[in-house]
């Protein structure tokens, strides 16, 4: 079994995980529609029907992972040592970590695409599936970073909560102008689309690819970076 298996595991040791990993996204996906409508009417928003359960779907991914991130990178210390001490590269257990937070966030993100699709049916499902997909991975990155950081689980978590519900109030569809500190905008930008039956343009895909590839950088250097503070 390869060392990102293994993590993987690790994650999954409570039957409990996988049963959240899956139903928290199906149940926000479902419930999420009205709430998100009601709270962008508050905030000088346009978001409604089935943009607004597109984007239940991104947020229900990113919360997942974002907490996974956070779990994995706060938890791990003791574990990170040992292995150095036993001759692993800070890098190599960096990777590995990721690997496996990242494919459990593909979990999630499937888990809200495919209530997405029986929901309402995107006529996009590809776009859709891919803009859930960078929903999670950023979150997953945002989760890790902090994770990394702050060890304490209460005041690590209720940052990642405070950087998630930042980003929510303040992204396309809730506020009347999304706020540039938004770190999923580009990602909201193409699953609203999707949701109403557009297309999005080759820059937006540009950019959201380079979002994503940026946020998992910056995990992984991070990542590193405290790990070598481990040993």
């Amino acid at each position: 079994m390869t060392r990102t298996a293994t993590f993987a595991r690790e994650q999954l040791r409570a039957p409990f995980t996988l049963v959240l990993l899956i139903a928290v996204p199906v149940i926000f996906v479902a419930a999420s529609a009205g709430v998100l409508s009601d709270f962008a009417d508050a905030l000088g928003g346009s978001l409604a029907g089935e943009a607004a359960s597109a984007l239940g779907a991104g947020w229900a991914a990113a919360f997942i992972a974002g907490t996974l991130g956070f779990f994995q990178a706060a938890s791990s210390r003791g574990a990170d040592r040992r292995l150095s001490l036993a001759g692993a590269r800070p890098s190599r257990v960096a990777l590995s970590r990721i690997g496996a937070s990242l494919a459990l966030a593909v979990v999630a993100a499937g888990a809200g695409f495919v209530a997405l699709l029986i929901r309402t049916g995107v006529v996009h499902p590809w776009h859709a599936a891919a803009a859930v997909l960078a929903f999670a991975v950023i979150y997953l990155a945002v989760g890790i970073v902090i994770g990394s950081l702050i060890t304490a689980p209460l005041e690590g978590s209720l940052a990642v909560a405070f950087v998630f519900l930042l980003d929510v109030f303040s992204g396309p569809g809730m506020a009347e102008q999304a706020a540039p500190y938004s770190l999923s905008r580009t990602a909201a930008d193409i699953l609203i689309a999707a949701g109403l039956g557009q297309s999005s343009a080759t820059e937006d895909w540009l950019k959201l690819a380079a979002v994503v590839a940026g946020a998992l950088a910056l995990s992984l250097v991070v990542f590193i970076w405290t790990a070598r503070s481990r040993t």
